[in-house]
């Protein structure tokens, strides 16, 4: 008998003001998010800790007009009622925000609340987002020149195409926000003029801007610099969490490099930060760091790095497997090597990865049906077996520790300035160059310089 009544009991329903609820989340946040665009759908849990059936009597966004949508189990806002969680069960409570058009040009606060009712109580769950208004262009063409200003983020859906003979420029402070599936393919002309300060740099990034998607890599495809494409330059650009953050194929069309780095960061690229394929890159104080494979240049081509950061660590995202740094003069088709002429300068730089299965941070493939001209001077690299073909290969600081400022891998922190405590081998050690300035707009010495993109000061 105490079984079936308990048993019935467990069917009956709860009707005291004493009942309890348990919800999961008090505040549901969602980061920047773009008017027009929506967002991520995020959660959360009404919870009956009751040994009784209970019955909600609604479940209600409180805005009038609200720019949050809710779900309760299937059943669509903004107010779902009668409600009915068994004993000791839950139900979900999916909420989306969707942003409107505005002219103001900062970021705004959208609040609302979701009111959940039962048994004569209310329980509160507060929505905070912050929107902003953004420039929003699918499948975009630049057919003829064309300029970006910063007076509004760029939001890129399905893809931004750079015809050739046309020329993008993106002046500094620009903010670009690339959706999961919009590459920015460019067979005319790219250039930007960020400038050195944090807020006058120009960035490109997925336009997932909550946690934990804002920091995920191969969150959009990466800039592809294609066989027509000529004259690219990146003055100050900071290129985030791309597949291929910056691919090249095909040599330039006129005497020129086909990219032209300065000052620039590439950083977190699921598969690569730079690949090229037999194209022609001068880089100069640029940072290229935590990537599947930092730099690949096959298949030949013409490069020079100078005072460049090329560095990984095996990270919560990306398993340090490749090394940072591997060039070659050709690449294999049908089982046949394809070789073209190589030229490769590499001059004041560090090569270093940690915390992976690589002992060769630097690695040489040489074919001898092509050109194999390949130097390093003044470089700290970390590789065991030396990579052959290097001629001339001077003043090389090998295996030893290039003693970055702070490394803290568990909470992906990574600052690659360098100590003085202890003294960073990378100090004092570079060659004189025409670089006078460091990745932070900082002076270089005329005298010895440090190795890497940045100087210490």
């Amino acid at each position: 008998m105490f079984i079936l009544f308990s048993a019935c009991r467990k069917d009956t329903f709860i009707n005291s003001a004493d009942a309890r609820i348990r919800i999961t989340a008090d505040t549901v946040k969602y980061d920047t998010v773009f008017t027009s665009a929506g967002s991520i759908t995020q959660s959360f849990k009404i919870v009956n800790e009751n040994n009784q059936k209970l019955k909600i009597s609604s479940v209600k966004s409180m805005g009038a007009g609200s720019a949050y949508s809710i779900n309760v189990d299937g059943v669509s806002g903004p107010a779902v009622n009668d409600l009915e969680i068994e004993a000791n069960d839950s139900l979900y409570v999916f909420v989306q925000v969707n942003v409107n058009p505005d002219a103001n040009n900062l970021p705004f606060v959208i609040r609302d609340s979701i009111q959940i009712s039962f048994n004569g109580n209310n329980d509160w769950v507060q929505l905070e987002a912050w929107g902003r208004n953004a420039h929003f262009l699918r499948d975009k063409q630049v057919i003829s020149d064309e300029i970006w200003n910063n007076d509004l983020p760029y939001v890129i859906l399905g893809y931004l195409y750079i015809n050739p003979g046309s020329t993008l420029t993106i002046n500094k402070g620009c903010r670009i926000y690339a959706h999961a599936d919009a590459a920015v393919i460019v067979d005319g002309t790219l250039k930007i003029n960020g400038e050195k300060d944090t807020a006058d740099r120009v960035y490109f990034r997925g336009d997932r801007l909550d946690d934990p998607y804002k920091n995920y890599p191969a969150s959009w495809p990466g800039i592809f610099f294609r066989s027509s494409s000529q004259d690219n330059v990146l003055n100050y650009a900071v290129i985030n969490n791309a597949y291929q953050a910056l691919a090249l194929q095909d040599p330039s069309l006129n005497p020129n490099p086909k990219l032209i780095l300065n000052e620039t960061i590439v950083d977190n690229a699921y598969d690569a930060g730079i690949i090229s394929l037999n194209s022609s890159v001068r880089a100069t104080n640029c940072l290229i760091s935590n990537c599947g494979k930092n730099i690949v240049l096959a298949q030949g081509g013409d490069y020079q790095f100078t005072h460049c950061t090329v560095v990984s660590y095996s990270n919560n995202f990306i398993l340090h497997k490749d090394p940072v740094l591997y060039l070659s003069n050709y690449i294999t088709v049908n089982n046949a090597p394809v070789a073209k002429d190589l030229t490769a300068v590499f001059i004041n730089n560090i090569f270093w990865g940690e915390n992976g299965s690589v002992d060769d941070e630097v690695v040489t493939g040489k074919n001898d049906g092509a050109q194999f001209n390949v130097s390093f001077d003044s470089n700290l690299w970390k590789v065991k077996t030396e990579p052959p073909g290097i001629n001339p290969l001077v003043n090389v600081i090998n295996n030893q520790a290039p003693e970055f400022d702070s490394i803290d891998v568990n909470k992906g922190y990574y600052d690659f300035h360098l100590k003085t405590d202890p003294l960073s081998p990378a100090i004092d050690n570079g060659i004189n160059t025409i670089t006078i300035l460091d990745l932070d707009g900082n002076p270089r010495p005329v005298g010895k310089p440090d190795l890497g993109c940045y100087e210490k000061q």
